[in-house]
């Protein structure tokens, strides 16, 4: 993938330096945006997942001293039901990119929300399982590593393509062991694919953001703005799965167990 200097270079005999800066910082700024109100959508349903998942009215599924599973949360998180809600997440992201082409920009815009309140719903047992304090401060150390990394991505000069391939191959990878893992619980394993994950994640923030900002100036030319709003979305979504599943292992390391 040719780096952002050579193609703006490039595209400044057409078009202004200006032109191309300040369209560049509209589309960050819509992806970073995007990303975000997707992130609120699925910490708030998570929350509110958790809450309602939860009482001290006794019944059949007793997590703690005066801790029950509601009726609601027993369907969630202790029936065949939440293997739909597991991979739930990883099936929406694959119709998504699929479907991506046939649809408007608002309309992906909106399927996008709805996959990051499916996301909250799919990660609200972290409630259930790691201490409120600590989730929050995993959030924060995981907000800190993915700006810093986003930051990398978009203002070096290094070309990180390279490490594309390599980067999917490991995804590819640990999402075989992740799955293995459902069914062997391994302690050990689960140590290694949480390690794993956070670099490929952490590699991944830095090559997608360099990525998002190459891949604008090359679909600029066209003036397809309809397109370049599509853009925009699955940007984000790669940005928020960067940070999500960044976030995830971290807390596998920083969370503390209720």
């Amino acid at each position: 993938m040719a780096d952002y200097n050579t193609i703006r270079a490039g595209a400044a005999a057409g078009t202004r330096t200006a032109q191309i800066d300040e369209g560049l910082r509209a589309h960050m700024n819509k992806v970073y945006g995007t990303m975000s109100v997707g992130m609120l959508i699925t910490a708030l349903v998570s929350w509110a997942v958790a809450g309602l998942a939860v009482s001290d009215v006794p019944t059949a599924y007793q997590l703690g001293p005066d801790t029950y599973l509601t009726g609601m949360g027993a369907a969630i998180y202790a029936s065949p039901l939440k293997w739909l809600i597991m991979f739930a997440p990883l099936l929406f992201v694959f119709g998504f990119s699929a479907g991506i082409n046939r649809m408007s920009a608002a309309t992906a815009q909106t399927v996008f929300y709805a996959f990051a309140a499916v996301m909250g719903l799919s990660i609200s047992s972290i409630f259930l399982v790691f201490t409120g304090v600590s989730i929050v401060t995993t959030f924060l150390v995981t907000s800190i590593a993915f700006a810093s990394l986003s930051l990398y991505g978009y203002t070096t000069k290094k070309d990180l393509s390279a490490m594309g391939t390599f980067l999917m191959m490991g995804l590819i990878g640990l999402i075989i062991a992740s799955i293995i893992n459902i069914f062997v619980a391994s302690s050990a394993l689960q140590f290694a694919i949480s390690v794993i994950g956070v670099l490929i994640f952490a590699g991944l923030t830095a090559y997608d953001t360099q990525s998002i900002k190459n891949e604008y100036i090359q679909m600029a030319q066209s003036g397809d703005q309809e397109w370049l709003g599509k853009a925009a979305i699955m940007g984000a979504l790669r940005l928020y799965l960067d940070f999500i599943n960044m976030f995830m292992f971290l807390l596998q390391f920083l969370g503390n167990r209720e």
